[in-house]
């Protein structure tokens, strides 16, 4: 596998850089709660090979290049369980991200005949493509990134892209591409529920 690009940049994203693809994105935090747990990176990548990495030191969130972007609705953001980023980044950074596709969600609307749909298995499975998970309970708000803690956050988003690919034919294949787009719509919502205390309650049940 070709060792990706990687840049790291402080607080945002340089200004200028634009994704006509769409952009792939993920977050990295010190937990699983975005009420306690805060926001230390977000990684994206235009499918291109090459990453960008921003970390923010100080719990200070200004970034207006990466709030634009994630703002722009002519810009499709790629997430993988989007629904966890979407909330931690309007938690964090205070914008609603739209539009948005999430391979976890495509993998369970086409991949029926599995259980397995992490970032690793899809990659695995669809791309032949083997990635390590050994970084993701790590200090990621270390004064300084580990080579491994940035090789890691990398491949979190340098595949997506070719993931979609892979995932939109099989959604193709299954009659299921409405759906998902309607799910893929609904996923801020969903995430605007998570913040606001809803994440364990299903408000459609009886």
């Amino acid at each position: 596998m070709t060792a990706p690009n990687i840049k790291l940049h402080k607080g945002d994203l340089p200004a200028g850089l634009t994704f006509p693809n769409g952009v792939a994105i993920d977050t990295e935090t010190l937990g699983l709660k975005p009420h306690r747990d805060r926001l230390c990176l977000v990684q994206l990548s235009g499918g291109d090979g090459t990453a960008h990495l921003v970390k923010f030191d100080a719990r200070t969130y200004e970034a207006p290049n990466l709030k634009a972007l994630l703002a722009d609705q002519n810009t499709l953001k790629i997430f993988h369980f989007a629904r966890f980023d979407v909330a931690v980044l309007e938690q964090y950074l205070g914008v609603v991200t739209t539009p948005v596709y999430c391979t976890k969600i495509a993998s369970k609307l086409s991949r029926t005949y599995t259980d397995r749909h992490g970032l690793k298995d899809l990659v695995g499975e669809l791309l032949g493509i083997e990635i390590s998970k050994q970084q993701q309970s790590s200090d990621w708000a270390a004064a300084e990134l580990s080579d491994s803690q940035k090789s890691y956050a990398a491949h979190d988003v340098l595949h997506l892209h070719a993931l979609k690919s892979k995932l939109d034919m099989m959604l193709a294949r299954e009659g299921r591409e409405e759906l998902a787009d309607k799910a893929f719509k609904f996923l801020p919502t969903r995430a605007r529920l998570d913040l606001v205390g809803f994440e364990e309650d299903d408000i459609f049940a009886h």
